[in-house]
């Protein structure tokens, strides 16, 4: 302790051990006492000597900081929506009158959030139609130019004149998420980065109730599974939507046909959507494959069923695409270099995912990938040390020929035990063609009944060699080829990917071109489509679909908490649309009416400029596509009846 009275020139304990502001508050205060002291260049300068001293202490950097620039943004409350968009015609909304505006608008547009509507305010009835067993979907729109508390949307039942009811009508929140590129956008590339963002429709929501806010707009998503047992006629009903005192009433108008689309398991066309289970026990924080990872996985792949999945998705390998995804793909067959240097192989995991998938109703293929991983990587658990080690196999060395012999002794022995051996197929996925003959003939030399296969651009000397060939849209064979191949009992699908820039699934693609999809196929003879992918999502998918290298939406279609989107139920349209053409053209080649001949050659005409189409114009897009949409309808009407 320090005794007596200090000094008029030196600090007390008091102000030294005070927090730096108080101290600097005190010192101001005996300058001022003793400004007219003889010795005041001393106070000066033993104040500016402790306030450097003090400065310097708290100025030295401290462990852990991070950088400005890179430190996230803080919200108080957790936004489900990054909704910092701007009108680019804001004088549009001081047009709009007050109150409660609702209206339909079309599945096949884009309707911004900020941007009021391109939508007569009387559009306030929907007229469709429809098989029996098909999903019907709409979308109604709600916006205001004052905010909006506690919107509802209510449905009634949908009934016809003999008091039958069609069943209930879906109500789903569309949400807003970021993109890469603008709507519309037809210059993407495969390495788009994620410096710009724009605010677009995708995610589909459960909910009860919305605010809307000030000068926005809220779409709504309607959809109706109409029964297979429906009874054909006209059904009515009404959606009602009320604000507080603000109410709004449209009409629903539903012409039922006779013709009844089989349940999802039975078409025939051949979806292939690439799965990544890993994604969901990491955006869950549940163990991998525990009962908790199991029971999301089946929630999840729910949606991939009913949309028709036929193709399991399934990795012998340990990161097979070279870490290209957010979170990665691990593998499902454990590869174990025992003390002898023997090889065994655990197929817990495979066999746990493939029988989940099969119990979901996913039960036509597996495709175990791949022989060829990128970078011919591949990761094997060394017994001795207990390390995993990575070691790269070229197609052409002499160790992956005697390993891979090794392993598919051993795979084969397993899926017959299974009893899966003739629904599996080995997987490749674009690789150059000499590395990929190489691995094909490593595989056939194995045992010339291994099915394969390849996606990829169009190679004429794959063609005989792959059971199962998925051609890049833009770099395929011609029609002929393709009919070949069905008629040599090979299956051929197409896909897209981070190209082309259209007609794709991306968030900003326009809606139209994911059901344009499933009519291509059927245009170019085609057994089905094929992406990657189904949910291989980036850091934040439910408010911001961009990825560090891809178009946003590229890498999956499907949104945690099995939440479906815009772009595939879109891309479901286009598979039903397939069935039926497939089952009217059936039908139609039993038939002597002229009518129906008729019919059927304008519904060719169409399927012929789907197939030539390049240009991809949103406006002409939706064009063929409506007509081609209404001579299906009236071919229908006429053959089932």
């Amino acid at each position: 302790m320090i005794s007596g009275a200090p000094g008029p020139f030196e600090p007390t304990l008091e102000i030294a051990n005070a927090p730096i502001a108080s101290t600097r508050r005190k010192v101001v205060g005996i300058v001022r006492q003793q400004y007219n002291d003889m010795d005041m260049r001393r106070l000066v300068v033993w104040t500016a000597v402790y306030l450097c001293l003090a400065g310097a202490v708290f100025a030295q950097p401290l462990p852990g900081r991070i950088d400005p620039q890179r430190t996230p943004t803080l919200s108080p409350h957790f936004e489900p929506e990054y909704a910092y968009d701007v009108p680019i015609d804001a004088e549009r909304w001081a047009r709009v009158t007050p109150g409660l505006h609702v209206g339909f608008g079309i599945t096949d547009a884009i309707y911004f959030r900020s941007e009021v509507p391109a939508v007569a305010d009387d559009a306030r009835a929907l007229d469709a139609g429809a098989w029996r067993g098909e999903r019907l979907n709409a979308v109604l729109l709600v916006w205001s130019a004052a905010a909006l508390e506690q919107v509802r949307v209510e449905a009634s039942d949908l009934t016809d004149t003999n008091g039958h009811k069609l069943g209930d009508v879906g109500l789903q929140l569309v949400r807003y998420v970021l993109s890469n590129y603008p709507a519309g956008a037809r210059n993407a590339t495969c390495d788009a980065g994620s410096a710009e963002a724009w605010l677009l429709p995708d995610r589909l929501e459960p909910y009860d109730r919305f605010d809307l806010p000030a000068r926005t707009v809220r779409p709504v998503w309607l959809s109706l599974d109409i029964p297979a047992t429906a009874a054909p006629g006209r059904y009515e009903g009404t959606l009602r939507v009320t604000a507080g005192n603000d109410s709004a009433t449209l009409r629903l108008k539903i012409a039922v046909q006779h013709a009844v689309v089989p349940p999802p398991h039975d078409w025939v066309f051949r979806l292939d959507l690439w799965q990544n289970p890993w994604v969901i026990a990491w955006y869950y924080h549940v163990a991998p494959w525990s009962d908790e990872h199991k029971l999301l996985l089946k929630q999840h792949l729910k949606l991939y069923a009913d949309a028709g999945g036929k193709y399991i998705t399934t990795y012998a390998v340990h990161s097979p695409w070279q870490d290209n995804s957010y979170m990665i793909e691990g593998g499902m067959i454990e590869w174990i270099k025992e003390k002898t240097g023997s090889w065994r192989f655990d197929y817990r995991i495979f066999d746990e995912y493939v029988a989940l998938a099969m119990a979901a109703g996913i039960d036509k293929a597996i495709t175990i990938y791949t022989p060829l991983p990128w970078a011919s990587r591949f990761r094997y658990l060394d017994e001795p040390s207990g390390n995993y080690v990575q070691e790269n196999w070229a197609p052409q060395s002499d160790m992956f020929r005697r390993v891979w012999h090794v392993f598919l002794d051993d795979l084969r022995r397993h899926l017959q035990q299974k009893g899966w051996l003739d629904k599996t197929y080995l997987g490749i996925n674009e690789n150059e063609l000499s590395s990929t003959l190489t691995t094909i003939k490593v595989i056939k030399e194995h045992s010339p009944t291994w099915r394969i296969t390849y996606a990829g651009d169009w190679h004429a000397e794959l063609d005989g060699l792959l059971d199962d060939y998925s051609f890049v849209h833009g770099k395929e064979p011609t029609m002929d080829v393709v009919k070949a191949r069905a008629a040599k009992g090979f299956s051929s699908t197409y896909y897209v990917c981070c190209t082309p820039p259209m007609p794709n699934t991306f968030v900003f693609s326009p809606p139209a071109e994911g059901r344009w999809l499933g009519w291509y196929a059927m245009a170019y003879g085609y057994d089905g489509f094929l992406r990657w992918a189904y949910d291989a999502w980036p850091a934040d998918p439910v408010r911001d679909a961009r990825h560090v290298l891809w178009p946003a939406g590229d890498t999956f279609l499907l949104y945690p908490g099995a939440q479906s989107s815009i772009r595939f139920e879109k891309l479901r349209e286009g598979i039903v649309d397939f069935e039926k053409i497939r089952l009217a053209r059936e039908r139609a080649a039993q038939s002597s009416d002229p009518e129906v001949k008729r019919l059927l050659a304008d519904l060719n005409q169409h399927l012929d400029r789907i197939a030539t189409e390049r240009e991809f114009k949103e406006e002409q897009v939706r064009d063929i596509l409506q007509r081609a949409t209404r001579t299906l309808t009236m071919l229908s009407d006429r053959l089932f009846h």
